[in-house]
């Protein structure tokens, strides 16, 4: 069940929505303002690892232009699949 965000296009409100299947059926409008036009934006992550033991590995994180603006890529250590 996936949290989705989102931002209204017309008062800059963010406000996140739980989508519980795919067949549902959803009415979207901002709970601030009403209005029905927003994009859906990309939520930050969050993550824990382990127990504390052991080398400690961070986050990598790296940002460069792109033609929307900025683009970030997080490089979030663990197991590879």
């Amino acid at each position: 069940m996936p949290i989705y965000e989102y931002k209204c296009l017309k008062c800059q409100e963010y406000f996140e929505l739980l989508v519980m299947s795919q067949d549902e059926e959803l009415e979207l409008r901002c709970p601030k303002c009403g209005f029905e036009n927003f994009e859906r934006i990309i939520s930050t992550t969050n993550y824990a690892m382990g127990s504390g033991s052991g080398p400690s590995q961070k986050v990598s994180v790296k940002t460069r232009n792109c033609s929307t603006g900025s683009c970030t890529t997080y490089d979030i250590p663990g197991p590879s699949t």
